[in-house]
């Protein structure tokens, strides 16, 4: 806790815990304990638009994996999709795309399962004030030993699917220009298919447990709420599509802002904000402008933008979640959760599908094309909208680059939530960690992976403090976005 000069006090969450990356939030309090300001920080740089710079197309795909350790397949597999256009590449084989298909399935199943039962799940089954020392995945696993273990085998298979196609469950090597590397072997094929049918049922079990969670706790539905757009990736027919599709984004109403949209297009779509105190920009939609026209991406968006979800357990559930709303839009945030079952449930029935498809033991692997000067891949990651946009020289070197990442098109809402139970829980109240651990529930709500999401428009802020050996701070010195040095003391 830091006091300031206007008799305010500033409280850091610092790290946000139980997500993926670093971050931090920080409160702006009076001394009533008042709420003057509540923002989350990104406060880690990885700068890979940057360095990738000069490096010979064909490494992309591998590179950016290393963004992260839980969804490396996504940014795999955006990269290889935008790959694909630069060797000039639209339509691959049916074994490759099926193949595709299939590992990327298993990266989204295995990153919900790890996100609600390894990170969630202890805010809804020990309650958001619990005692810290056990509200964590080894005391779900004490307390609930079935639903904990279904989490964790969730997520083992998911991976097993990962290693099958790309060679090991992180990292791996699958996706090559124009398709992929290796075909799945039917023995591959068949020891992923003995243990499906209790992946599905385990994914039903936490559909209904979210589903239940979600219809029993009332008080939970105006929690960091928030009513926005939505922008996702929709088939041909409006279907859920996690893979290849057109964009769609929609007002919190319902009503079209565009639908079907070329994501090859997107720089008209969309524009990104740079703030001075966040290394993650600020994405909005430019038929709506800068002020109005940010948005939400990922399980709740997509739960809420598709008509229909191509398997019929998943299906079901997403008529049952439509229904919650009477037929409109969920805003509820908590209800990501709910949305990111539905989706992990629809994730192993398509499993199931695929591997019973006779196309996906084939060894008709690659397409060649005349090369072009850039491409673009969009996929729906995890956490929603990826987008990733080369552009290479005669050489074959990648001269700019551009990532749009999930958890950037979420950064103001994530922000508007922190706001949000900040004012309801907060203002006013003696801060203790039960509190504070509420405005971790509404980030940890949009799943944020923050290592994906940072980088900057190649200036990066800068602060230097000099400390003496008892821990005075001596000096400070700070560099803005624009490169004006401030002293402070």
């Amino acid at each position: 806790m830091e006091h300031t000069a206007s008799n305010t006090r500033r409280i850091a969450i610092d790290p946000v815990s139980r997500v993926e990356g670093h971050g931090k939030i920080t409160l702006l309090l009076d001394a009533d304990n008042h709420v003057q300001e509540a923002r989350l920080h990104i406060v880690e740089f990885r700068g890979f638009e940057k360095f990738i710079q000069g490096r010979p197309y064909t490494e992309v795909p591998y590179f950016v994996q290393r963004l992260c350790g839980i969804c490396p397949v996504s940014h795999h597999l955006a990269a290889a999709k935008a790959v694909d256009q630069i060797v000039g590449v639209d339509e691959l084989t049916p074994t490759a795309t099926k193949l595709r298909r299939l590992i990327h399935f298993g990266q989204v199943l295995q990153s919900h399962a790890l996100h609600f039962f390894h990170l969630s799940s202890p805010d809804f089954l020990f309650g958001f004030g619990s005692n810290l020392a056990h509200r964590n995945i080894v005391g779900v696993l004490e307390d609930y030993p079935d639903i904990g273990l279904k989490g964790v085998k969730l997520r083992k298979y998911g991976q097993q699917v990962i290693a099958a196609i790309a060679g090991k469950r992180i990292h791996g090597a699958a996706a090559i220009p124009g398709g992929m590397n290796k075909a799945l072997s039917d023995d591959e094929r068949k020891a992923l298919l003995v243990d499906i049918a209790d992946i599905i049922r385990w994914s039903q079990d936490a559909v209904t447990l979210n589903e239940t969670i979600h219809l029993q706790h009332p008080e939970n539905h105006a929690f960091a709420t928030l009513s926005t757009n939505y922008l996702g990736m929709v088939g041909a027919q409006g279907e859920l599509e996690l893979y290849h599709g057109g964009l769609r984004a929609r007002r919190a109403d319902g009503s079209d802002i565009f639908d079907q949209f070329d994501y090859r297009d997107y720089g008209s779509a969309i524009r990104e904000e740079v703030r001075n105190w966040s290394y993650m920009k600020f994405p909005y939609l430019t038929a709506i402008g800068k002020d109005n026209g940010w948005y939400r991406v990922g399980p709740l968006a997509r739960v809420n933008l598709c008509d229909s979800i191509p398997t019929p357990l998943a299906e079901a559930a997403r008529v049952r979640f439509r229904a919650f709303a009477g037929g409109a839009y969920v805003h509820d945030t908590l209800a990501f959760h709910w949305a990111r079952m539905i989706e992990m449930l629809h994730c192993a029935e398509a499993i199931q599908e695929l591997l019973n498809d006779p196309d996906i033991t084939g060894t008709d692997l690659v397409v060649t094309g005349a090369k072009r000067a850039q491409g673009i891949g969009v996929i729906e990651a995890p956490r929603g909208t990826l987008f990733h946009h080369y552009q290479v020289n005669e050489q074959g070197l990648i001269e700019k680059a551009n990532l749009i990442v999930s958890t950037t098109s979420n950064n103001q809402a994530m922000n508007e939530s922190v706001r949000s139970v900040a004012n309801q829980y907060l203002d006013g109240h003696e801060i203790t960690e039960g509190l504070l651990n509420h405005l971790e529930v509404a980030v940890r709500a949009y799943d944020p992976c923050l290592s994906c999401a940072t980088h900057a428009l190649g200036k990066m802020p800068l602060q230097v403090e000099v400390v003496s050996a008892t821990g005075e701070v001596l000096n400070r010195v700070s560099k803005n976005m624009d490169g004006v040095v401030e002293c402070a003391l």
